[in-house]
Order: structure tokens, then sequence, then C-alpha cells
């Protein structure tokens, strides 16, 4: 780049910290600068590309347009140059800094937690921050390194890994198929005579419809239950306790299945799928730590 010197990179470097940071005044604390310094290097920053890669106002900071590709784009540079500067130097790891990451609930609670203290005693450099949330949302805004989420990826620019697809099961509580009986075909759950637990669709905001798949055929029953949620850790709970019928991951729940206390209703039914990505934003070759964080997840989707 033309006219690129120390500054442009400590104006990059300021850039950064405010995405990831959140505000211009989180982003001098993180570099010990004050406010004005921050705003200075991000105007001078500014003028030397061309660009406003920020709309301020008195209370919120977000990304122009123009700035959601400049992240894109300098995010992988600036790790790239971090990782060299480890390795010039003799250091134990290039894995080092802080990774932020947008994780699904289920996942982060029932797949990841338990595994997380070897990965970190591994990367003692490393700072990891989980952010559980129940949607993707906008990843370079938002200042995430990586998001690994249930479902078929957006239309974006990101860039998608397909871990593994898990296939939905129909499942009860033996406490719940003693009270109410046991259904013998999926149909049967459009009736009063059974109690559905819904899990709502952060995409849409709409319950998920009940789909059942065997091969080529694909049926939809209408179940209209009465309790509706969006957290994957409540609708297991519910359906142990024997409330309903609940539509599950097949992924993380083999314990409560092998044990007995989850009864698949219809293993006649066993094709439909959901599918789990891990995301990255740049297609630049990835940073040292988001490149360990992904064989991480790799080798955790690997064993089931």
């Amino acid at each position: 780049m033309a006219g690129f010197d120390e500054r442009m990179l400590n104006g990059m470097s300021v850039f950064v910290a405010i995405v990831e940071a959140g505000s211009f005044a989180a982003a001098g604390e993180r570099l010990d600068m004050s406010q004005p310094g921050v705003s200075r290097a991000v105007s001078r920053l500014e003028g030397r590309l061309g660009i406003r890669l920020f709309d301020r106002t008195t209370r919120v900071v977000s990304l122009t347009d123009e700035g959601r590709r400049f992240y894109a784009q300098v995010t992988p540079l600036l790790a790239g140059l971090e990782d060299a500067a480890a390795t010039a130097s003799g250091g134990a790891t290039a894995v080092r800094g802080r990774l932020r990451v947008n994780i699904d609930p289920f996942f982060s609670r029932l797949i990841l937690g338990p595994s997380l203290e070897a990965f970190l005693a591994q990367y003692p450099a490393l700072h990891l921050e989980l952010i559980t949330r129940d949607s993707l949302g906008d990843m370079i805004a938002d200042g995430f390194d990586l998001a690994v989420r249930f479902g078929v990826p957006p239309d974006s620019t990101l860039v998608a890994r397909k871990l593994l697809d898990t296939p939905i099961l129909t499942v009860a509580a033996p406490a719940y198929l003693k009270r109410c009986g046991r259904p013998l075909k999926p149909e049967e759950l459009a009736s009063d005579a059974h109690t559905c637990i819904e899990f709502r669709d952060p995409r849409t905001g709409r319950p998920f419809p009940w789909e059942f798949h065997r091969k080529r055929k694909r049926l939809v029953v209408p179940t209209n239950g009465r309790l509706v949620v969006n957290d994957a850790g409540t609708l297991l709970s519910a359906c142990l306790a024997g409330y309903g019928v609940a539509q599950v991951m097949g992924f993380g729940t083999e314990g409560w299945r092998e044990s007995g206390q989850l009864v698949d209703l219809f293993p006649d039914w066993p094709d439909e799928r959901f599918p789990l990505y891990v995301y990255h934003p740049s297609r630049h070759h990835p940073p040292a730590k988001t490149r360990a964080f992904l064989d991480f997840v790799t080798s955790l989707t690997a064993k089931t």
C-alpha cells in the first residue's frame, strides 16, 4: 500500500481495538490511550484511506459498510504480524492473544465446556472469550473471531465449515409415556391426546415445524404446543421431567437415550438432519489462535 508506515499500522491496531471493545473509550482503556488520542488515530486512518470507518453518535459507534469490509481484510493481516513477531522472538507458541467466539449455548454447555480446561492448558498465552447467543448476528460488527452455530448458513461473505450433521429425534420420557401412552405414528402428535414442546427458530421468531424424514418422504405435523422455548437446555429439562414430547438433536443427547431417560419414539423416521457449522470472517489464511480453536472443535465433533 502506497504510503504505508508505522502511523498507519498503529491506526489499524486502534481501529480493530475499537471494533472488538465496542467503543472508543473501552479501546482507549485496552490500549492505555486517551479517548482523544484514539479519535485522532482513527481520523488520521480515515484520512489516509479516504473512507469513513465508523458512524458516530453521542451514544453509539457502529461500523460503516466500508468499515466492515476493512475490518474483515485487516484483522488476519494484523494477526499474521502478531504470529510472525511471536515466531521471530522465539516465543513458546504463536497461539496467543484474545480470541472472541460466538457460540451456540447447547454446544457450549454440553460439548465444549467439559473440554475447555485441556484446551486452555495447551495454550497458556491465549485468552478465550465465549459469548453464548441464540443467533449468529453480525460477526464483524460485534467483533467476533469465530462462531459455532447450528443451522443452515446464511448468505454472507463469512467462511463456513461444516462440522457435522446431527439427526433430529422425537423423544419423550418414560413418565410421559406412562401417563399419555406412546404414539404409534407421527400424525398422532397433532391430536389433543399429546403435549408437544415447541422450540423457537431464532431466524423467524416462530417455532420450528415438526418434520419427519424417511428417505425421500417428508412429513410435516402441526403440533401447536402450549410451551414454546428458545433454549435447548430448557427443552431437554422439560422433556426429561415428563412434561411432553420434544424434537431434539441426536448430538449431545446420547447419554439420556442410552440410559432410557429419553425414548426415541419414531426410529423408523431417521433421516432428518441439522448441521453444525463453524464460521470465521476472512478467506485469507487464519491466524494461529483461530486455527487452534478450529482444530479443537473439529476434534470434539469427530468423537461423535
